[in-house]
């Protein structure tokens, strides 16, 4: 059985370039998802790759689809391969039912990392001149008396957080922060 998986990182991003190319190299069942390379936590790329036996074919558009580190990429044709499964990444034209394939996919595997480390230092060494220049970059800090009458009212026991965040202004995550940093005093 040839089974497809195809991924963005964004909700607003679009499958349809990987569904078509993946559909004419052709495939029994197909996996999407949209969810960051970087995470673990990938639920259609679980599926996919449980529901894959000996003699099956794993096809992706790219590399970069299936994952963003080296390891990870390495971590699944080695899983692949010892339980007998093929592998395709119809962009990067690898196949590792043969030798050139096997040999291709490793190279792949470091490029694909390599770039992923360049983009990292690109982000950070655009983030130290910004803030060089005196821009301070990530969320602004949330209100201390906002954050206080979230605490507040989340302690009374009386209301659910979403009452609390539409009352207070003050998000689920910076109430639950603000309560841990509180209880470590």
């Amino acid at each position: 059985m040839k089974i497809a998986y195809a991924r963005v990182s964004t909700a607003d991003q679009s499958l349809d370039l990987q569904i078509d190319a993946l559909k004419k190299y052709g495939f029994e069942k197909i996996y999407t998802e949209k969810a960051s390379g970087g995470k673990d936590d990938r639920p259609e790329l679980a599926k996919a790759l449980d529901n894959l036996r000996p003699g099956d074919t794993f096809i992706v558009y790219k590399l970069d689809r299936l994952a963003r580190s080296t390891q990870k990429l390495f971590d699944v044709l080695f899983q692949l391969n010892k339980n007998g499964i093929e592998f395709v990444s119809l962009s990067d034209k690898i196949d590792t039912s043969t030798a050139a394939g096997k040999a291709l996919f490793g190279i792949m595997a470091v490029f694909a990392e390599f770039e992923r480390d360049i983009i990292r230092e690109r982000t950070l060494a655009g983030l130290e001149a910004a803030r060089a220049r005196g821009r301070k970059g990530g969320r602004p800090a949330t209100d201390k008396k906002k954050l206080d009458k979230a605490v507040m009212l989340y302690e009374s026991g009386s209301f659910t957080i979403a009452q609390i965040e539409e009352m207070s202004s003050v998000s689920k995550g910076s109430l639950y922060r603000e309560l841990n940093r509180r209880s470590k005093k």
